[in-house]
């Protein structure tokens, strides 16, 4: 019986060791487009989201010629 909870258990250890690099290592899409600088070709949309804890404004900008996104924090 301990065979088995140690096998299984082993088993989710290792899955949600998986997990946790996946969720912090490969998953910083939103993180990437932030910045100060906005970049050449982005224009301005209307489009604002709004941190419900800290009440920080962050816009998004738009380019249009390859689709990209980048999201600026504004005061």
């Amino acid at each position: 019986m301990k065979f088995l909870f140690g096998f299984y258990g082993i088993q989710i250890l290792i899955v949600l060791i998986c997990l946790l690099l996946g969720y912090f290592v490969y998953d910083k899409r939103f993180n990437r487009n932030h910045g100060n600088q906005i970049p050449q070709g982005f224009q301005r949309t209307n489009e604002v989201n709004i941190d419900p804890v800290t009440g920080e404004k962050t816009r998004v900008y738009f380019n249009p010629d390859n689709g990209e996104r980048f999201y600026k924090k504004e005061k």
